[in-house]
């Protein structure tokens, strides 16, 4: 296990280093106010490592840095906003930081007994690092100027799939994960516990592009009845006509390069409201987690959870669009192996998906060593997301995890599918 850590912590910083492996002026840029520049997230990264594995999250313990240089980095204390005013280290200093922790983080995982519990904190390093991966990738798709990333790898071909609603019977099923059978799951994710649920009906995939072109082109934007109260408000002010990243004459930018918009992939860059607007117009709903849930993980035949949507088998990249390299969504059908017992497809990857559930505990929750990680956000405006998207690392996602963003938000790589009640 502690080679499986240490292969774990390796894949996450090449990730990062692709993506931050340009000349200064890129790195200490703020692309936009809602993101940081790519410097403050290159030596978050390391401070984060170093405080949870040196330091086994004292922060009051000296760490590599100087306590007040390390206190730039704290998400908490520092908003993106202001993060570019900041005096942060320089790239150079940020990558000999990453270097001088990582061989520090090396060090003591030598010393440490080759079991779960004890390399929990390194599971959940690398899953920080790799969540601010695509933290970075959406800070590249904000970035104006000629493009830098390419345009990633060739991603699997379309097949005909109906566009319909599948079936999800009555009855009961096991909701979240414990320790014991996922041992690096994160807080939020636990305990397991059973939920009995009506039927209803879930979107075999995603809502594609060409879907959504109907809406936009029906006036979806500009009738009130679609959307809700908060919505509508949100909509009028942020003057919201189309998904973030699409032009004014059906293409999209993607990376800098603008390209004609594919109609048979999920739509992506599209906040709550617009994704519940356009659920509406449709006559359907958007899911709750639960339901999600419940769709991608449950067998309903043996009774029982499957560690992925297609069962117990690893993850490869025939079954699920992860890992970053494609640079987008693949087209709907791409993965009909990657479907879930009741035959609802790319549950896991290509977009991060809305539900319509607020972001709460469930019940016997206990925080983790980093009890900031989810409770500081329960309650609120925050709406969940799941599935991860086309940016994650299959090492930071399961069918039980959950992320959370306010409903405004569009920047980060999401989208949905809808559901009917029964």
């Amino acid at each position: 296990m502690r080679d499986n850590a240490a292969r774990g912590l390796e894949r996450a910083r090449r990730r990062t280093a692709e993506l931050t492996e340009f000349d200064d002026a890129e790195l200490t840029r703020q692309h936009s106010p809602l993101m940081s520049p790519l410097v403050w997230d290159l030596a978050h990264i390391g401070q984060q490592e170093d405080l949870w594995l040196l330091r086994a999250g004292d922060a009051s313990a000296q760490g590599v840095l100087p306590q007040a240089v390390e206190r730039l980095y704290n998400a908490f204390e520092n908003p993106r906003a202001t993060r570019a005013t900041l005096p942060l280290l320089t790239p150079g200093e940020a990558r000999a930081y990453l270097d001088d922790v990582r061989g520090r983080v090396f060090d003591a995982l030598d010393r440490l007994p080759d079991d779960a519990a004890a390399l929990f904190p390194y599971a959940m390093v690398e899953q920080h690092e790799q969540m601010h991966v695509e933290t970075m990738l959406a800070t590249h798709q904000l970035r104006d100027g000629t493009p830098i990333l390419g345009p990633g790898t060739t991603v699997p071909a379309a097949r005909s799939v109906l566009h319909d609603g599948v079936l999800v019977p009555a009855g009961p099923f096991e909701l979240g994960v414990d320790g014991s059978d996922e041992p690096f799951s994160l807080d939020n994710e636990r305990p397991a516990h059973v939920v009995d649920l009506p039927a209803y009906r879930i979107g075999r995939v995603p809502v594609t592009n060409g879907e959504y072109r109907r809406f936009v082109a029906a006036g979806g934007y500009d009738e009130q009845r679609w959307w809700s109260e908060p919505g509508w408000a949100h909509r009028v002010e942020a003057g919201l006509q189309r998904p973030q990243f699409w032009t004014v004459d059906g293409g999209r930018v993607r990376f800098g390069a603008v390209e004609d918009l594919p109609d048979d992939e999920p739509v992506q860059h599209v906040c709550f409201f617009e994704a519940e607007a356009y659920a509406a117009w449709a006559g359907a709903r958007l899911p709750t987690e639960q339901e999600w849930e419940k769709a991608c993980a449950w067998d309903p035949e043996r009774g029982e959870r499957r560690r992925w949507p297609w069962g117990a088998a690893d993850w490869t990249p025939a079954l699920a669009n992860l890992g970053g390299t494609g640079l987008r969504p693949a087209p709907v059908g791409a993965y009909e192996a990657g479907a879930s017992a009741y035959g609802v497809e790319q549950l896991m990857g290509d977009v991060w998906e809305w539900t319509s559930s607020g972001f709460e505990a469930w019940p016997g929750f206990t925080p983790m060593l980093y009890a900031q990680y989810s409770a500081p956000f329960f309650g609120g405006d925050f709406r969940v997301l799941r599935g991860g998207s086309w940016a994650v690392d299959a090492s930071s996602i399961r069918p039980s995890f959950r992320n959370w963003d306010l409903p405004i938000r569009r920047q980060i790589f999401t989208g949905f599918r809808l559901a009917w009640d029964v």
